[in-house]
């Protein structure tokens, strides 16, 4: 979640739905991939499903399970403590299956600093711990309201980014915790000093000194910006080996 702050904002609460490294998904066998394959009672998969974290580990000895949100206490651990269906994403490696499946969340809570779980089907701490790697999404649907002016990163992901002057500057990419407030990563299209096509990056404080609004409904967000306060960030800028004197 992004809240954007004023410029002299010494602190702001900050959370993202971006992935963190976990331990690779284990081969699972066939007690664990049979949890929840053809559920009852159970939706059929949305078409806004958002990466909100992954499974870590095993916890305790009764099948729980430990996860890593993408975001912090607030933002993504509500989301998954709110969200009572989660949808688990594990990746085709030998011996396992792929696919993303549903399962019913029976119980969740915080303990240390993360989300732990008890999901339906599974009582075994082995299965749990095979499960560790396994990427858990939620419906967008289902995230928790947001107050004033705070916004989920997924929602900003995609917009048009144009100053006050109607000039396009880009598109949000993506944004960084600078650990003072969001930053938005804003790309263009551009040129390298070869005349080649490359991607220009502008990096826009999410602060009211530079964004004016943001309208999620027309999918725009109107900063205070001048093309010429970018940092020339064209990909490819300089050729490998390729020096102005021949050395």
């Amino acid at each position: 979640m992004a809240q954007k702050g004023t410029a002299d904002t010494s602190k702001q609460e900050f959370g993202a739905f971006r992935r963190k490294s976990v331990a690779p998904s284990q081969p699972v066998d066939a007690a664990a991939r049979a949890v929840a394959p053809n559920p009852v009672n159970l939706p059929e998969m949305p078409d806004d499903l958002v990466e909100i974290g992954a499974i870590g580990e095993a916890y305790g000895i009764k099948g729980w399970v430990r996860i890593f949100a993408h975001a912090g206490p607030g933002q993504g651990y509500d989301t998954l403590l709110a969200a009572k269906i989660w949808w688990l994403d594990s990746k085709a490696r030998p011996g396992q299956e792929a696919g993303i499946r549903p399962v019913r969340v029976l119980q969740s809570r915080l303990h240390s600093g993360t989300v732990v779980a008890q999901l339906e089907g599974i009582t075994d701490r082995d299965i749990a711990q095979a499960m560790r790697g396994q990427r858990v999404s939620i419906s967008r649907a289902l995230f928790p309201a947001l107050t004033g002016e705070e916004y989920y990163w997924v929602d900003l992901q995609g917009l048009d980014v144009l100053n006050e002057k109607a000039e396009a500057l880009g598109v949000v990419a993506d944004l960084i915790d600078n650990g003072v407030h969001s930053v938005l990563r804003v790309e263009f299209a551009s040129h390298n000093r070869r005349g080649e096509p490359a991607t220009g990056e502008r990096m826009i404080p999410f602060v009211d000194a530079y964004v004016k609004s943001v309208d999620l409904a027309a999918r725009k967000v109107v900063v205070d910006w001048d093309p010429s306060w970018d940092v020339d960030e064209a990909a490819g800028d300089t050729a490998d080996g390729d020096n102005s004197d021949g050395r």
